[in-house]
């Protein structure tokens, strides 16, 4: 069976999701570089095996990213989902796992990339928004982009409602980008990303060109 790697730094609701949709691989490992991130409670209660490296305890980000990867490999992945991992990686880390690591990211890329991305759209005045999940590269936020999901801004939400709608998306289309992976339905083209059809989803889903 293929074996996924998640990476969180919180609550891990993208990871639980993952834990949910009852993908063909095994979840080896959930590792997180917050020692208090509440995901980690969830794996253990779901019986996956978790990890902490704390990057407090490193004197940079080179010798971080290396402890890492080196954990990371230990469970031999497929595949490494970045489901809320609040750390930037740097680029021996990226190309250690070149082409088996992607990130769900809150924003409709390429816009928003970084942090704030629902605060961002609402002061943008943007009437769509949504989230991305791609595969990461060393560029921040600008990896090939796998899958999208679409949400409305209304002229009430807040910050915190429109995360909320945006999350459910995010629960939605990653379990559906790692179960595509996984079945090798990926072709990646230069920048760009198809997958062999059918789709399994209706709208609000966006999905890529097929091949």
């Amino acid at each position: 069976m293929k074996r996924l790697v998640v990476l969180i730094s919180g609550r891990g609701s993208n990871m639980k999701a993952l834990l949910e949709a009852r993908l063909p691989a095994e979840i080896a490992a959930v590792i997180s570089n917050e020692p208090r991130a509440a995901g980690l409670e969830t794996a253990q209660r779901a019986d996956v095996r978790t990890e902490v490296i704390d990057h407090r305890r490193f004197p940079d980000r080179a010798s971080f990213d290396a402890a890492l990867a080196d954990a990371v490999d230990r469970s031999k992945p497929h595949l490494v989902v970045l489901a809320g991992f609040m750390r930037v990686l740097g680029d021996a880390f990226v190309a250690r796992f070149s082409g088996r690591l992607i990130n769900v990211h809150p924003s409709l890329l390429p816009a928003f990339p970084g942090m704030r991305t629902h605060q961002r759209a609402l002061e943008a005045g943007v009437r769509i928004h949504g989230c991305t999940v791609h595969f990461v590269t060393a560029a921040l936020d600008a990896g090939p982009i796998i899958i999208q999901a679409a949400v409305p801004v209304y002229v009430d939400d807040t910050e915190q409602t429109l995360a909320a709608r945006v999350l459910a998306e995010e629960h939605r289309v990653l379990p559906e980008a790692v179960r595509w992976f996984l079945d090798e339905r990926l072709q990646l083209q230069g920048t760009r990303v198809t997958v062999a059809g059918p789709f399994r989803y209706p709208p609000p889903v966006t999905v890529p060109t097929v091949s």
